[in-house]
């Protein structure tokens, strides 16, 4: 069993740390500014949150949906739905002995094209710009699986 001085070691691993450091603190930057939005609009999802600004009846007014909180609420929803299958699939990739330069391709052009994708999707840019920039992201992590499962497989 590998000890922590032998991961520490690892340059593909350090790699994945790195990019996956910068592709967790972007999507936690999605966070804020669905807050941001929904602050700045005044436009709540929970009646709870619409207390500061009134009571009762005026406090329903603050309950509804706005176009740019959803924009920004789906580009940081389909985050989730890419980032964590590449977190997973990234650090056993990582673990599976590839190639730093690789691997350092991989984690680059994943990373590229979600920041892409989040700018596609919040300036917005017209199709098929933010569509490519998803299916760049997903062809990553496929490929990843893909190079695991042909170097690992243990079924």
């Amino acid at each position: 069993m590998a000890d922590l001085k032998q991961l520490m070691d690892n340059e593909v691993l350090m790699a994945f740390a790195s990019y996956a450091t910068i592709i967790l603190t972007k999507m936690m930057l999605m966070s804020s500014a669905t807050a941001f939005q929904r602050l700045t609009n005044k436009v709540f999802a929970n009646p709870e949150d619409c207390a500061s600004f009134g009571k009762g009846e005026n406090a329903k007014k603050f309950l509804r949906t706005d176009d740019k909180v959803e924009r920004v609420r789906r580009a940081h929803l389909n985050d989730l739905e890419n980032i964590v299958p590449f977190l997973g699939i990234g650090l056993l990739y990582s673990l599976s002995g590839p190639d730093l330069s690789t691997a350092l391709m991989h984690f680059r052009i994943f990373v590229g094209a979600r920041i892409y994708h989040t700018i596609a999707y919040l300036t917005p840019l017209p199709q098929p710009n933010r569509g490519l920039a998803f299916f760049v992201g997903y062809g990553v992590t496929f490929s990843m699986a893909y190079r695991l499962l042909k170097s690992r497989l243990y079924l």
